[in-house]
């Protein structure tokens, strides 16, 4: 029936969770009008004491004196009971909500009132708002506490609570739920917005009828006194910018004001507040007798009862209280001051119109206007909420001649103080208390959170410019691609595609004619930090399947739709919280297993043949010395669009390099396992075979360089180091010349005299210790060897502690049938990685096993440091050694 779906919304509106809800955000509403009104009374009453004594008796006597006496009571009140009442009140709100733990309760409220009473009513130029917001923030926080809910129900009930404070202290129930979804909360759920416009709107109701009235304006002397006209444009625009100009110096004032005071002036807080009322009734006693009443000199202003002097006047003299004022870290806000400044340029601004267009008879608009215009576009550029600021003086004045100057001024001073100084009053002064909130990521899914990096293929097929045409073809012929990215020097020049191929099939051209005469230059490329969206815009704009990645010139990767797809996909499916995408678990393909009869497993991936033979010994060597069992695998890489279990692969090169290493483990007499997996990610597949396998020790060899950008060994040895859980030893082999004997495809260890002098830099930690435990069975490896242990000092110290290296000696010297050279020697350098090369090269080791050379060496190795140095800063055979993670040595 027709009235169910109404029935239906009533039944959730008396939910219990709904009527609690709508009873607190009432509740907020009425406490937090009572504060306000509290708060406005008790500033009017004691202002009006302070300027009819300030009549009576001396000014430069009553106004100082006042200012301080109060002045340091209300700072003497904060610093003692509640230093989080201090300032605006409104960034401590802020951070609450963003879920900083400070303090918000019912002691922040009544330290507030009681200390805001003071400060402005001693005269201080500033505002009883932002107190307000404070205030009512503080009560609905301790409401949330005496009706306990969840941490998300709480913050949108202290959101509501400020929303009140300001709905109430403007009578502007829409500015109120404006500033808690654009400055505070930044949240436009249904209960969010539900709850702030409950408890604005019964904030503002109760405030008008308690008596209160926006600011104290006498709205009847700006009735039908306001007027726009076309011609009034291009001064709006000027107002605009000029606001946008101040506000951005005055938010840079505050931000020194504060400095000043906190480095310069290191005094207590009641002393400092003291101090700055002293200064601002010294300066008010010698200004007119308008600007002993803040609320009374914007009267003057918005009426067009002042002159151009008494304008400027004000608008500098305001400026500067303000600062004086606020630095001090005086309990008061920053609304009233920025509206009265406001007010004044505007003021000035409409006064120069006239003056302007006054001589060729042209009509212009009232200063009035101008006055309010201005008032709303200085807010706007102190505080960076535009829609408030328009909003707060439409309801104020309930003028809709406003509504387009307001519109114009406000969103000109945002864009230009906005452009100087980028960011919100209240988010600079949480930073300049060390608090920093982190902005939440745009909501909107992949495509516009995960930029190409995040999903792009970093294996990529490539092409030389240099390779001739019949090569190309076959490329193509072999490959799935329809593309492929063409590069020089690991630089993108090029892309070539069927389509190019399809194009000059009549051209007759010679199969030797290179693939820079046929590719496409300057290819449509994206970089890494490009957003999905972007990639897929280029990709529906030129009808291309695929876009480079690069870095600069050079490629790191190549993205499709069908990894956007994917990464779509595997994030709609709750598979991926992180934007990376998962590859498919590698495959086996084949794989010989031996008898198990070790104490642990040794695992050597092998790829190139000319250094399998070497790293098979070293293995063996380990596995003899620990009575280990080797797995040897060999990993085969396919595109990631092909599934590893259903890709047909060729592996008879493959099982020939594995059984010539089971021929050599059987002349060691060593267990050893093969087998060839098949996979989207080399890294991952090793990572998979060490869980799998239960691994205790990898052994794999590096290039001695890379160049893969952010990474210091390469993707596939970086990841191994800081994911595999087992210990990890990675070697470099030297570049000296050797005399190696082919056995088949594998080539044999060099001769022995190329492993004869090891040099151990050593510091104690647990990496070093692994390095001196891999010794005895690594200089098997050579012929007498001779072993240096070294530890390096810098030159500032006179006495090197050599205990750690002597400890290392004994526990060599333990092993039995260790008939090598042993010593240990200091040597002085500015680094660790400087003293380790100059010793390589001038004394001539020829291996160097980097355990550590201060502890958790190679657990720095991934931030790029001493490790990579050494091995790239020498032509020996480097070994360096990580730990098992979690493991104590």
């Amino acid at each position: 029936m027709w009235y169910r779906p109404i029935f239906q919304r009533f039944r959730q509106l008396l939910q219990p969770r709904r009527r609690l809800a709508i009873f607190e955000a009432c509740l907020i509403g009425l406490v937090s009008a009572l504060a306000a009104v509290l708060l406005k009374s008790a500033v009017g009453l004691l202002g009006a004491w302070r300027v009819q004594t300030s009549l009576l008796l001396p000014a430069w006597f009553v106004l100082p004196g006042i200012g301080l006496a109060f002045g340091f009571l209300a700072g003497w009140l904060v610093e003692r009971v509640a230093p989080e009442t201090s300032g605006s009140g409104i960034p401590q709100v802020k951070a609450v909500l963003a879920r900083i733990p400070i303090a918000l309760d019912l002691r922040v409220a009544l330290v507030k009132l009681v200390g805001g009473i003071l400060a402005l009513g001693s005269g201080l130029a500033l505002g009883r708002e932002g107190p307000t917001v404070q205030v009512s923030a503080a009560l609905a926080a301790q409401l949330s506490r005496w009706f306990p809910t969840s941490p998300d129900h709480r913050r949108q009930l202290i959101a509501a609570g400020a929303g009140a404070g300001l709905a109430a202290a403007f009578n502007a129930p829409i500015a109120g739920v404006l500033f808690v979804v654009e400055e505070l909360l930044q949240d436009f759920s249904e209960f969010t917005l539900g709850t702030a416009i409950l408890a604005s709107f019964i904030g503002a109701v109760v405030s008008r009828l308690l008596g209160g009235r926006s600011l104290d304006l006498n709205l009847a002397l700006t009735a039908s006194k306001t007027e726009f006209l076309v011609q009034d444009i291009p001064f709006y625009l000027v107002l605009g910018i000029l606001a946008g100009l101040m506000g951005a110096l005055f938010n840079r004032g505050i931000i020194a004001s504060l400095t000043v005071y906190r480095r310069s002036l290191r005094f207590g807080l009641p002393a400092r507040v003291a101090l700055a009322g002293l200064v601002s009734g010294l300066i008010v006693a010698f200004l007119p007798l308008a600007f002993r009443d803040n609320t009374g000199l914007r009267e003057i202003l918005i009426t067009g009862e002042a002159s151009w002097s008494i304008a400027a006047i004000a608008f500098i003299s305001q400026f500067i209280l303000t600062l004086v004022a606020y630095g001090s870290g005086v309990p008061g806000g920053l609304f009233a001051p920025a509206l009265t400044l406001g007010a004044a340029l505007g003021y000035l601004v409409g006064m120069g119109e006239h003056s302007l267009l006054l001589p060729f008879g042209i009509a212009s608009g009232l200063p009035i206007t101008y006055a309010l215009a201005g008032m709303g576009a200085f807010f706007t550029a102190v505080a960076r909420v535009p829609m408030t600021g328009i909003v707060i003086v439409f309801e104020m004045t309930t003028d809709f001649n406003l509504v387009l100057p307001l519109m114009i001024g406000s969103v000109t001073s945002y864009l230009v103080a906005e452009k100087l100084a980028p960011g919100s009053l209240y988010d600079k002064l949480l930073e300049f208390s060390g608090i920093t909130i982190e902005k939440a990521p745009p909501a909107g899914g992949i495509i516009t959170n995960f930029t190409a990096k995040d999903v792009m293929q970093q294996q990529v097929e490539t092409l030389d410019t240099e390779m001739p045409l019949d090569e190309v073809i076959q490329a193509f012929a072999r490959s799935h691609h329809r593309g492929f990215p063409v590069v020089e020097n690991s630089k993108l020049v090029g892309i070539v595609t069927q389509s190019d191929l399809f194009n000059i099939r009549d051209r007759n051209l010679p199969n030797d004619t290179p693939l820079r005469e046929i590719m496409t230059a300057a290819p449509m490329s994206v970089t890494p930090i490009h957003n999905l969206s972007n990639v897929l815009y280029l990709l529906d704009r030129y009808q291309i399947s695929r876009l480079p990645v690069v870095d600069g010139r050079k490629l790191i990767g190549i993205i499709t739709r069908g990894d956007i797809i994917r990464a779509e996909a595997d994030h709609l499916n709750g598979e991926n919280d992180t934007p990376r995408l998962r590859p498919d678990p590698s495959y086996i393909v084949y794989q010989t297993r031996s008898p198990s009869i070790g104490r642990g497993r040794l695992l050597v991936p092998v790829a190139n043949p000319e250094t399998a033979g070497i790293l098979l010994e070293m293995a063996a060597a380990i596995a003899r010395d620990r009575h280990y069992e080797i797995d040897c695998v060999q990993v085969m890489l396919i595109p990631r669009h092909n599934s590893p279990s259903e890709t047909e692969v060729r592996t008879a090169k493959s099982r020939r390099l594995l059984r010539q290493a089971e021929v050599l483990a059987k002349k060691w007499q060593i267990p050893l396992h093969t087998q060839i997996r098949v996979t989207h990610d080399v890294a991952q597949a090793i990572l998979e075979t060490i869980k799998e396998q239960h691994i205790d020790l990898i052994l794999m060899g590096w290039k001695g360089s890379t160049s893969t950008p952010n990474r210091i060994f390469g993707n596939v040895v970086d990841t191994i180091i800081r994911q595999a859980t087992c210990e990890v030893v990675l070697v470099k082999l030297g570049t000296t010349p050797h005399s190696p004997v082919q056995t088949g495809l594998i080539t044999s260890l060099p001769t022995p005299h190329s492993f004869n002098r090891w040099l151990v830099p050593i510091a104690g930690g647990p990496n070093s210790r692994l390095a001196i435990k891999l010794l005895p069975a690594l200089i098997t490896l050579g012929n007498e060897p001779q072993i240096r242990l070294t530890q390096v000092f810098k030159p500032s110290e006179l006495k090197p502690d050599m205990s750690v290296s002597e400890q290392a000696i004994r526990h060599l010297m333990r092993r039995r049938k260790l008939s090598s050279t042993v010593v240990a020697l200091p040597v002085q350098a500015n680094s660790v990685a400087e003293g380790v090369i100059n010793l390589v090269k001038t004394e001539g080791y020829d291996v160097v096993v980097v355990g550590a050379s201060r502890e958790g060496l190679l657990q720095q190795a991934i931030q790029g440091n001493i490790p990579e140095a050494i091995a790239s800063g020498v032509e020996s055979t480097v070994i360096l050694v990580r730990g098992a993670i979690n493991n104590k040595y």
